[in-house]
């Protein structure tokens, strides 16, 4: 026959200062249990002694509470021993002790409004430090390529080209097509009005080259090139290859920064003036048929408005570009934790960093631009 258990029960005895467990202190009874525990009330600063020689059974519930009365007996100012515990139970109670006194160790601290933008601050300030110690330990790095062009890595140069190049001309191609349609549609209807319909070569020609051509290649790229690198380096290091790299005498910085950000100044640019291409034909297209503007006529007068210094304006931004989004991706790759969780998260980081770094870098130009009057 099996031994069949009481429900548990406490009481205090105040006349020798013992609280008396006795039964069965499990899952079953621990409402009850926990109600019993929640009622008493306890002296201040005496000696008590925790009687659990009748104590029958006990779970984790049990040894949960049986944790909360001794917390809450020393919160009262009691010293409190404990008497007659089997070691079994003993042995729950430490490990239910030890993963309480864990999980009150992580438990987030409630701070102020001032003081979480203060640490927030003091976080993006860190981060930005960090980004600059990356951005001096890659130049140094290039300066040695530069000193010795032989250790460039060609292969992973080429490489880099193709998927951040090569691959994102369908994709660069066609927005900037259908950007140069929006911009000459747009335009259209409003010269037309004052019979100036011929300026929309103006329009087209100067927004694309100057502005839309870059801006749109450099967050295309970022989404597309930027993220990928961040994942790449990213996983690599959860896998611990960088590591590897490092123990056999490769730097990392070599073989899978320099490559990559080389490989965004190479293919930026080509993909802007490519984007430039698309872009005015998509608005000679809307012209002709929108307003009936030959293009003969287009051609001509997107000649006489358009300057070298335009054109070169929007190269000029490109390479910048290229630099934010390579440095950006490859920064937040190394910044990844131990989880496959942290990959993602940083690479969600980076794209969002990488646009927003660079439509700031692009209102500086302007600023410049239009100080200096180009």
């Amino acid at each position: 026959m099996t031994k069949r258990t009481s429900q548990g029960e406490i009481k205090i005895d105040e006349t020798e200062d013992v609280i008396r467990c006795h039964g069965a202190w499990i899952l079953s009874y621990a409402d009850h249990l926990r109600q019993r525990v929640d009622a008493l009330t306890w002296p201040e600063n005496k000696e008590l002694v925790l009687d659990c020689n009748q104590l029958d059974a006990m779970d984790t519930a049990g040894a949960w509470l049986l944790y909360r009365l001794q917390r809450e007996v020393e919160r009262a100012g009691c010293r409190l021993t404990v008497q007659g515990l089997q070691p079994a139970f003993t042995a729950l109670l430490g490990i239910i002790a030890t993963r309480a006194e864990d999980a009150e160790a992580v438990l987030p601290v409630r701070y102020g409004v001032l003081e979480r933008l203060g640490r927030r601050f003091a976080g993006h300030m860190e981060q930005a430090a960090m980004m600059l110690a990356f951005i001096g330990e890659a130049a140094m790095s290039a300066l040695r390529l530069i000193k010795q062009p032989s250790r460039i890595r060609i292969r992973p140069l080429l490489h880099n080209i193709q998927s951040a190049g090569f691959e994102a001309l369908p994709i660069v191609g066609l927005l900037s097509f259908l950007m140069g349609v929006v911009v000459s549609y747009q335009g259209a209807e409003q010269l037309a009005r004052y019979g100036a319909s011929i300026f929309v070569a103006d329009l087209v020609g100067l927004s694309m080259l100057r502005e839309m051509s870059p801006l749109l290649t450099a967050i295309i790229v970022a989404g597309r090139s930027g993220s990928a690198f961040t994942a790449q380096i990213g996983t690599m290091k959860v896998t611990e290859e960088i590591d590897a790299m490092r123990t056999i005498g490769i730097a990392p910085m070599d073989f899978l920064v320099l490559p990559k950000i080389l490989a965004l100044l190479i293919a930026v640019p080509l993909l802007t003036v490519y984007a430039d291409i698309m872009g005015i034909v998509g608005g000679m297209v809307m012209a002709k048929t929108q307003l009936g503007i030959h293009y003969a006529d287009f051609m001509d007068r997107l000649e006489d408005a358009v300057r070298l210094s335009s054109y070169l304006v929007g190269l000029g931004k490109a390479l910048v570009f290229a630099v934010i989004v390579g440095v950006v991706g490859c920064f937040q790759g190394f910044q990844v934790g131990g989880s496959a969780d942290s990959v993602g998260r940083q690479t969600t980081i980076s794209v969002v960093q990488a646009i927003f770094l660079v439509i700031v870098m692009d209102a500086v130009f302007s600023v410049i631009f239009s100080w200096l009057k180009i």
